[in-house]
């Protein structure tokens, strides 16, 4: 039965939301000189630090974020919900690690040191993996908010999903950074709301047991054979969370390097504040008697165990808190889904688009190029919401690969100097071969080709398998790079097999400097190869070549 005032609840709250996004881009000026694509992209460097912390929490708090951890403290029990003490130890980690540096470097995307050392090779796979993770979770989540909407005010599902993607394409493509960040600070306020208010009804409903009598069903258990599981899952989520540009947007906006690390940090635990409804409300989901409900049924009777969140809210809260649970709901997957769109379009904009397609691109067309971005993205995000049903299964798997494959590429690029584009190249097979060869789980069968030690045919891999592949990873870009500078330096191979151009000859240099004796010696290695450390950024190999590119001025004059 359709739930007429809640459908005008949900109405009135997205026009709210996409007025208050256009409006604020218009409001806000930046301080200081900054270009067009630095106020899109970046919003000028210049996001104040509470804003900061406001839009870093609404990003992590989505509707996956907290459905999922609700399912999860239900059904597997909250010793095996790992994503929320994984995030925030991420956040950490990439906070004290990453956020300086590259906020220092004043890069404007994740893959631009990619591009700086290792040149367009590496790019566009790694490009491909990342909007492969974005997708995928904009579309998971999408979809859980069509079904949560659905539940509660009686819509289609399809018809709430495409909905709700639409205000956030909309406000995103016409107000990109700025209408993300400012909207966000709106919705994490509905989220604190909604799930505030509601939190209190439903432990106090006469339905519910006491959940402290209940906790021997939803804190779980771990045996022995499953500790490796454990750990493997438990690193996933840590090093996972960092390799993201929703994530590094926001810490590249910010006004100064160290508030970029203020900013993630806080934010990793402004997050685990917020993730406290969503534990209690999974708890409450063992605990309740379903008999008395209009449901009849636990949703883990009924294999809905996914819809736990939005059911606890409907069935246990009066009609106003249980309305602005909805919107509580329904802005925290906004928050989630305007800043992948966002992260994806950023980056082939300005690493796909402007780096390879149309590299003396003007401000204005580069504009245009990422308002038609975030729109394709978004639609195609909402035609995999809408027509696929293992959607958070794939989600699994592109979040596995990101951090098999993506994490090891940006630990390197940032911290190894000897990494050039062999290591990177077979260091990404390595990573993606090792990680499907490992099978999927109960979201995606996928069968297994490599069976790793303690392998169950019952239990999958019981190794930490997904730890191994990055592990793996990381030792095969050392490995490599290693072996191909020796290869080369010591003329083992013939430079004519170079292919990826990673070891520029003398005579390179020459030809350059002969042509553009106006160039200085870090000029002519930059320009020459932008994509390898042993002549992007090393001032030895410029050093050394210093006395040749002299006497080669002096000839030309």
């Amino acid at each position: 039965m359709v739930d007429t005032v809640a459908i005008i609840v949900v109405f009135a709250a997205y026009l709210f939301v996409f007025a208050v996004g256009l409006l604020l881009v218009r409001i806000v000026k930046l301080k200081g000189d900054c270009t067009r694509t630095e106020r899109e992209l970046v919003a000028g460097r210049n996001l104040p630090i509470v804003v900061g912390v406001c839009t870093m929490t609404a990003t992590i708090v989505g509707g996956g974020f907290l459905n999922g951890t609700s399912e999860s403290v239900a059904t597997y029990g909250l010793v095996w919900t790992l994503a929320p003490f994984g995030i925030l130890l991420g956040l950490i980690f990439g906070g004290l690690v990453f956020a300086k540096k590259m906020r220092a470097l004043k890069y404007f995307t994740m893959l631009d040191p990619f591009y700086q050392k290792y040149g367009i090779t590496m790019v566009v796979p790694i490009y491909l993996a990342a909007l492969c993770g974005d997708l995928l979770w904009s579309a998971s989540i999408l979809m859980a908010l069509g079904t949560s909407l659905g539940i509660m005010t009686g819509m289609d599902t399809r018809l709430a999903t495409c909905l709700s993607s639409a205000v956030a394409i909309f406000y995103t493509a016409f107000g990109q950074i700025l209408a993300v960040v400012y909207t966000d600070v709106l919705q994490l306020v509905l989220i604190v709301v909604g799930l505030a208010v509601c939190t209190p009804f439903i432990l106090l409903d006469y339905r519910v047991a006491n959940i402290s009598t209940t906790r021997h069903q939803w804190l779980g258990t771990l045996v022995v054979e499953d500790v490796g599981i454990w750990i493997d899952l438990l690193i996933t989520m840590t090093f996972g969370t960092i390799p993201w540009q929703s994530f590094f947007q926001r810490v590249l906006s910010m006004q100064t390097a160290v508030q970029a690390q203020v900013l993630s940090i806080s934010g990793a635990f402004c997050a685990i504040i917020l993730v406290i409804p969503a534990i209690l409300i999974g708890a409450v989901g063992t605990s309740a008697n379903w008999n008395q409900t209009s449901l009849g049924l636990s949703p883990l009777e009924i294999n809905e165990s996914y819809m736990m969140l939005p059911y606890v809210i409907k069935e246990f809260t009066p009609r106003l808190p249980c309305l602005l649970g909805m919107a509580a709901i329904s802005a925290a997957v906004m928050s989630s889904v305007d800043g992948a769109i966002l992260g994806s379009s950023s980056m082939f904009v300005n690493n796909i688009y402007r780096q390879i397609i149309r590299k003396n691109v003007s401000e204005l067309e580069l504009s245009i190029a990422l308002r038609a971005t975030i729109i394709i993205i978004g639609i195609l995000s909402t035609v995999v919401a809408t027509s696929l049903s293992t959607v958070y299964g794939l989600f699994i798997l592109a979040s596995d690969l990101i951090f098999v494959i993506i994490f090891p590429q940006l630990l390197c690029v940032m911290m190894l100097q000897s990494a050039n584009t062999y290591g990177a190249l077979a260091g990404y097979l390595m990573g993606l071969v090792l990680r499907l060869g490992g099978g999927g789980d109960q979201y995606l069968p996928m069968p297994a080709f490599i069976h790793y030690p303690f392998y169950s045919a019952t239990k999958g891999q019981l190794f930490i398998f997904r730890t191994f592949s990055m592990l793996m990873s990381i030792t095969t870009i050392y490995c490599v790079s290693l072996a191909a500078h020796y290869i080369f330096h010591w003329k083992l191979l013939s430079p004519k097999w170079d292919f990826l151009k990673c070891f520029p000859t003398d005579s390179m240099y020459l030809a350059t400097s002969l042509s553009s004796p106006q160039l200085n010696h870090r000029d002519i290695a930059l320009k020459l190869t932008p994509s390898t450390p042993d002549c992007a950024n090393s001032d030895s190999v410029v050093t050394d070549l210093s006395s040749k590119t002299e006497s080669t001025q002096t000839l030309h004059d």
